[in-house]
């Protein structure tokens, strides 16, 4: 073969590569760990969440300008008092196997989510209701314990996404939605594979062929995907890289304000946290405000509670700045006049978690608490750590309301609270009851503005900032927006 032939045919070689490694319509992104699991009630990270919205749906969805909007369900009512909601279901909606949506697979849904034995997060929503029913092949109906105005918001959480009937004993394997995408594989720590649900009850969506997500927990190689071109989008870009990608003539970076928070869990059952003036010390030797700038760069605010700032309920009479003096003499007062030392768990594939631990760890050395850090694989740290060791650092989306923002890790017999901090408080309980019964708008700001007040005082865990969330994506995406719940909305994406 001649110099020139084999010129030639190596360049046709390399124009057609791209072609064959990339797809039309394939929207190729990336996800900072592996999902544990395919069942969406028993969701709990971010990963989970994103593969939750593409693949199945709920009967409610909420846009990227929090404006709530029918989705499984076409309408719903409510009873005068608040405590009757019938939701009335879309016809036609076919689940990725070719069974219609009906009433059947909403009622085997919560049924699921309310068993204990399900061990779903979401389970602690359905102490509002007292029972439910179908009341015809599409209609359900929903009778609550107490009036509740916010029960149609409710139902965008991200645990609860209706599932077929027929398989419920495939939920784990051979996951089947309602959602713009069908699953296809998943390969833990490789990639997750779906593809375009071709009966997807509104008409002409999703507009992309398919979606692959790469599994790349290191911050440095996410960066580098996105910027040589191997990826089309980065969810969840880290923030520390938001400045200088906003200077990319290739790339869009996309970055909104939420309520995400991170924060430190205080096994308040476990010594010495079992001591609430031990909790207090430590919350009052935390500089919030250098702890966002740290953590997060700047891109998020200090805050008391999973309250933020920018809401209108925030307390701004309670400090947010240390006190390390009254935190040593609090020390002091409940036995530790020297300190102690701790080992603080953080997650890997959690940068602010990371970053924030090393700040900790510093700020906790004026009042004479050795802290060791202690880094540890998402995976590992989900199973070994979290809900089990008395000292770590963990975090939470935005939620829907201030309800499912505060009532799951406040009241005693909130879902996380249970799993994380154990915290019991009467005088909370009351109060979070009492905001659920309360419709009008000044007496919830009073009950909002009590409860944080309760919140450093008695210190269940420390809350330390709300932070933006950002993602990145390469100018040939196009039709896509950056959602405050941190999830993908890809049904109007595409990619030329």
């Amino acid at each position: 073969m001649n110099l020139t032939l084999r010129f030639l045919l190596a360049c046709c070689a390399a124009l057609l590569a791209p072609a064959a490694a990339h797809a039309k319509g394939t929207l190729r992104a990336t996800l900072n760990t592996s999902l544990n699991q395919l069942y969406p009630a028993k969701a709990t990270i971010g990963e989970e969440y994103i593969y939750n919205v593409l693949v199945f749906g709920g009967l409610v969805r909420v846009d990227e300008n929090l404006k709530f909007h029918g989705e499984l369900a076409e309408r719903w009512d409510s009873s005068q008092d608040l405590k009757t909601w019938t939701f009335f279901l879309r016809k036609g909606v076919k689940f990725h196997h070719g069974k219609e949506l009906d009433s059947g697979d909403v009622i085997a849904t919560f049924k699921l989510v309310a068993d204990p034995k399900t061990g779903s997060s979401a389970r602690t929503h359905m102490d509002l209701v007292e029972s439910f029913d179908a009341v015809d092949k599409y209609t359900v109906r929903f009778n609550l314990k107490i009036p509740y105005a916010g029960f149609a918001e409710l139902m965008v959480e991200r645990q609860l996404k209706i599932i077929p009937a027929d398989r419920l004993d495939k939920l784990a394997t051979e996951p089947s939605g309602t959602g713009p995408f069908k699953f296809k594989s998943f390969t833990p720590g490789d990639k997750l594979e779906l593809v375009k649900h071709t009966e997807y009850y509104e008409k002409g969506l999703p507009k992309l062929d398919a979606v692959t997500f790469r599994i790349m927990p290191e911050n440095a190689a996410r960066v580098a995907a996105i910027e040589s071109g191997s990826v089309d989008l980065v969810w969840n870009l880290p923030l520390e890289s938001i400045d200088k990608l906003k200077e990319s003539k290739v790339l869009t970076v996309d970055a909104v304000p939420t309520s995400t928070w991170d924060g430190i869990v205080m096994g308040n059952k476990t010594k010495p946290f079992d001591d609430v003036r031990v909790r207090r010390a430590v919350l009052l030797a935390l500089d919030k405000a250098q702890l966002a700038q740290f953590a997060v760069f700047g891109h998020g605010m200090p805050t008391h509670s999973p309250i933020s700032p920018r809401h209108p309920y925030f307390n701004k009479q309670l400090s947010l700045k240390p006190d390390v003096p009254q935190a040593k003499k609090l020390l002091a007062e409940a036995g530790y006049p020297n300190g102690f030392p701790i080992t603080l768990h953080v997650p890997v594939g959690r940068p602010t978690r990371e970053r924030m631990a090393i700040a900790v760890q510093h700020m906790l050395k004026q009042i004479n608490v050795q802290v060791e850090v202690v880094r540890m694989p998402f995976n590992r740290f989900q199973t070994e750590v979290s809900g089990k060791s008395p000292f770590y650092m963990d975090g939470y989306f935005t939620r829907p309301t201030l309800d499912t923002s505060t009532y799951p890790w406040y009241h005693t017999s909130g879902s996380w609270n249970t799993r994380m901090w154990h915290f019991s408080s009467p005088r909370m309980d009351a109060l979070l009851d009492k905001a659920r019964g309360t419709r009008d708008e000044k007496e919830l700001a009073k009950i909002y503005h009590t409860f944080q007040q309760y919140a450093v005082e008695d210190v269940p865990g420390v809350i330390a900032y709300v932070m933006n969330f950002a993602n990145a994506y390469r100018k040939n995406v196009k039709g896509f927006k950056t959602h405050s719940y941190l999830w993908l909305d890809l049904r109007h994406t595409t990619v030329e």
